[in-house]
């Protein structure tokens, strides 16, 4: 039985071991759930960021979560649509990935992802769903780690729910 679940909500109000930043690449903090996270974390966040310096993408990194309920929030740096010369959906299968792998590697049980890329990143919503539940169902095939996809949007709510039930 694979333990993913899929809300409609706001990331930054999740209890669960780390929930995932959609961060650029400078981890500078910026506009959507990067900002979001960073506002609601407080400057510990920003701090411990400054420290690490950057982010690949398709890689991640994690730090402290601040004020944030969760324990820790893990950083990947998704695809920006079309910049990639067509290896956009290797580069988001690995931002799931490596931020799972973070986790497990980290001790931790549960993970909370936004819809990386969704937003002005612009990758096509469909696409990245199918993409982040397939990488998600097959790291579970191996590691014992409880998934949340967090939707900030109807569109993407309705998409994973499709796909998860």
């Amino acid at each position: 039985m694979e333990n993913i679940r899929v809300i409609k909500g706001d990331i930054t109000k999740l209890a669960v071991d780390a929930i995932v930043n959609a961060a650029n690449s400078e981890l500078r903090g910026g506009g959507g759930v990067d900002g979001a996270i960073h506002r609601a974390g407080g400057p510990v966040i920003m701090e411990a960021c400054r420290k690490i310096g950057g982010c690949p993408v398709g890689q991640a990194v994690i730090t402290t979560a601040g004020d944030l309920p969760s324990r820790f929030v893990i950083h990947t740096v998704g695809p920006i649509w079309g910049s990639e010369g067509g290896n956009e959906d290797n580069l988001l299968k690995s931002a799931y990935h490596e931020s799972m792998i973070l986790a497990v590697k980290n001790g931790l049980k549960s993970i909370a992802f936004p819809n990386i890329s969704t937003g002005v990143y612009g990758f096509p919503k469909e696409r990245a769903a199918q993409l982040a539940v397939k990488t998600v169902r097959d790291f579970l095939f191996i590691h014992k780690l409880s998934v949340t996809f967090v939707c900030f949007d109807d569109e993407n709510f309705l998409l994973y729910t499709a796909l998860i039930d």
